[in-house]
C-alpha cells in the first residue's frame, strides 16, 4: 500500500488529491510557490513544502525541486494533477529511477500519445477511426501542401507535440497554405521546442466528444462513457457536460470499443481521455490522446459514481479492474469558473476575492480552492472554481445549473459566472444544437 503521495501540483485539483488521500488513510505533501502559501492545499495537507519563486518554472515545473521535496518527506509517490508536469514523460522517467512511484502512465505511453503524429498511427493501426492526413510529422512544404490539395480543403496544421490551440492553423485555400506552415511550425518550435506538425483534413463545426478510460497493470481496460466539450473558445473547454446529448447507445458503445482498442494498444495504465471529433452525420475520428486525470472529470464521476482519483491510486496499488459494462444515470454538466472578463475577450482578473458564497443543495458540487479573502495570482491558470450539478435528466441539469450560477457570489474580481448563465439560458444549448463553433457563432455573433 502507497503510505504518502506528493502532489505536485496546486489549486482545486490539488484538493481534490487530498480528500481522495484522507479517505483512504494516506498521508499528503502538498508543495507550493512563494506565490501559493496561503492555498487551502497548502493548509490541508499533512506536510507542506515551499519549492520555488512564483515563476512555473522555478516551482511547479521544476523537476529537481519536486523530487527533493518528495525525497525529504519520505513520500513514496506523486500525483501530477492536470496540466504543469502530468503528461511530461522525463518526469515520469526519473519519477521510477528515484523510486518514486508515479501515479499514471509509464514514461513510455506518455511519449508515445503525447506524440500526436504518432499516437495517430497508432490508432490507425488499431482500426480506431482517424480523420484523413499525412501518416506522422511532415516537414517539407511543397509535399504537405500536395498532400492539402489531394485530401482537399479546409485542412488543419497541427504542431505534433502541441495542445491547447498553439501551433495550430486552419488553411482554407492552397494559396494560403505554405505561409500558414511555416507560421504553425515557428509557433510549434517556439512554444514546445519541437516544430514537427501534421496536416489532416479540417472536420467543419464538428461536437469534441471523448470517452473516460482506466486501465490496469494486467492488461485490462474500460471505459467510463462520453463527456461532450464541444462548448470552448480557442480550443480551450468551458462547459462539459455527460452523457453527450448526440451520443444514443449505439454511437456509445461504438466509440467505448474504439477506445478500449487505442488505449489497449499501448498497454495503458491509470486514467486516460481518447478524444474525437464528431462530424453532423455521427461519423467520430480520433483526434488525441490525454494522458492524466482531465479538469472535467467530476461530470463522470457524478453519472457513474467511480472516484476517478481513487481509482488511479488503486490501480497502482495492484487493484484489477473489473470488466462489466457501465451505464451512465442521470445528467452532469460541469461550469469552469475562471476569473476572466468575458465582455473583454475573457481578459484575465486576478487579484483579492472580497466576497465569496458558494451554492448548495442536492446535486450541486463545487471544486474550489478558492475562498473570501483569496488573492488570485497572475502567474497561473485562472480557474477559481468547477460548478458541477447532477440531476435525473438534462433538462433538469441545466435548470440547477442556473439556480446554481445565480446562487455562486464571487465579488473582487470578474468571472465568468454571467457567461455561463447566458449559454445555459441559449436556445441552441437548451436543444443541445450546437458545436465548437457554439461561442464565436451563438454568443458573440454581434
Amino acid at each position: 500500500m502507497l503510505n504518502k503521495i506528493l502532489i505536485a501540483n496546486r489549486g482545486e485539483i490539488a484538493l481534490r488529491v487530498i480528500r481522495a488521500c484522507q479517505e483512504m488513510g494516506i498521508n499528503t505533501v502538498a508543495v507550493f510557490s512563494e506565490a501559493d502559501r496561503e492555498s487551502l492545499h497548502v493548509r490541508f495537507a499533512d506536510e507542506a513544502v515551499c519549492i520555488g519563486p512564483p515563476s512555473p518554472k522555478e516551482s511547479y515545473l521544476n523537476i529537481p525541486r519536486i523530487i527533493a521535496a518528495a525525497e525529504v518527506t519520505n513520500a513514496d509517490a506523486i500525483h501530477p494533477g492536470y496540466g504543469f508536469l502530468s503528461e511530461n514523460a522525463s518526469f515520469a522517467e526519473i519519477c521510477e529511477t528515484s523510486g518514486i512511484t508515479f501515479i499514471g502512465p509509464t514514461a513510455e505511453m506518455i511519449s508515445a500519445m503525447g506524440d500526436k503524429a504518432f499516437a495517430k498511427e497508432t490508432m490507425r493501426k488499431s482500426e480506431v477511426p482517424v480523420v484523413p492526413g499525412s501518416d506522422g510529422i511532415i516537414d517539407d512544404k511543397k509535399s504537405a501542401r500536395e498532400l492539402a490539395d489531394s485530401v482537399g480543403y479546409p485542412v488543419i496544421i497541427k504542431a505534433s507535440a502541441g495542445g491547447g490551440g498553439r501551433g495550430m492553423r486552419i488553411v482554407r485555400k492552397s494559396e494560403d497554405f505554405e505561409q500558414l506552415f511555416q507560421t504553425a511550425r515557428a509557433e510549434a518550435e517556439s512554444a514546445f521546442g519541437n516544430p514537427g506538425v501534421y496536416v489532416e483534413k479540417f472536420v467543419e463545426a464538428p461536437r469534441h466528444v471523448e470517452i473516460q478510460v482506466l486501465g490496469d497493470t494486467y492488461g485490462n481496460v474500460i471505459h467510463l462513457g462520453e463527456r461532450d466539450c464541444s462548448i470552448q473558445r480557442r480550443h480551450q473547454k468551458l462547459i462539459e457536460e455527460s452523457p453527450s446529448p448526440i451520443v444514443d447507445d449505439e454511437l456509445r458503445e461504438k466509440m467505448g470499443d474504439a477506445a478500449i482498442r487505442g488505449a489497449k494498444s499501448v498497454s495503458y495504465r491509470g486514467a486516460g481521455t481518447i478524444e474525437f471529433l464528431v462530424d453532423k452525420y455521427r461519423n467520430f475520428y480520433f483526434m488525441e490522446m490525454n494522458t492524466r486525470i482531465q479538469v472535467e472529470h467530476p461530470v463522470t464521476e457524478e453519472v457513474t459514481g467511480y472516484d476517478l482519483i481513487r481509482e488511479q491510486i488503486e490501480i497502482m496499488d495492484g487493484k484489477r479492474l473489473s470488466r462489466k459494462k457501465i451505464k451512465p444515470f442521470g445528467h452532469a454538466i460541469e461550469c469552469r469558473i475562471n476569473a476572466e472578463d468575458p465582455n473583454k475577450d475573457f481578459r484575465p482578473s486576478p487579484g483579492k476575492i472580497t466576497s465569496f458564497h458558494t451554492p448548495g443543495g442536492l446535486g450541486v458540487r463545487v471544486d474550489t480552492h478558492s475562498y473570501d479573502g483569496y488573492i488570485m495570482p497572475p502567474f497561473y491558470d485562472s480557474l477559481l472554481a468547477k460548478l458541477i450539478v447532477h440531476a435525473p435528466t438534462r433538462e433538469d441539469a441545466i435548470k440547477r445549473m442556473i439556480v446554481a450560477l445565480d446562487e455562486f457570489i464571487i465579488e473582487g474580481v470578474k468571472t465568468t459566472i454571467p457567461f455561463h448563465k447566458k449559454v445555459m439560458k441559449s436556445e441552441q444549448f437548451r436543444d443541445g444544437n450546437f458545436d465548437t463553433t457554439f461561442v464565436d457563432t451563438f454568443l458573440f455573433k454581434d
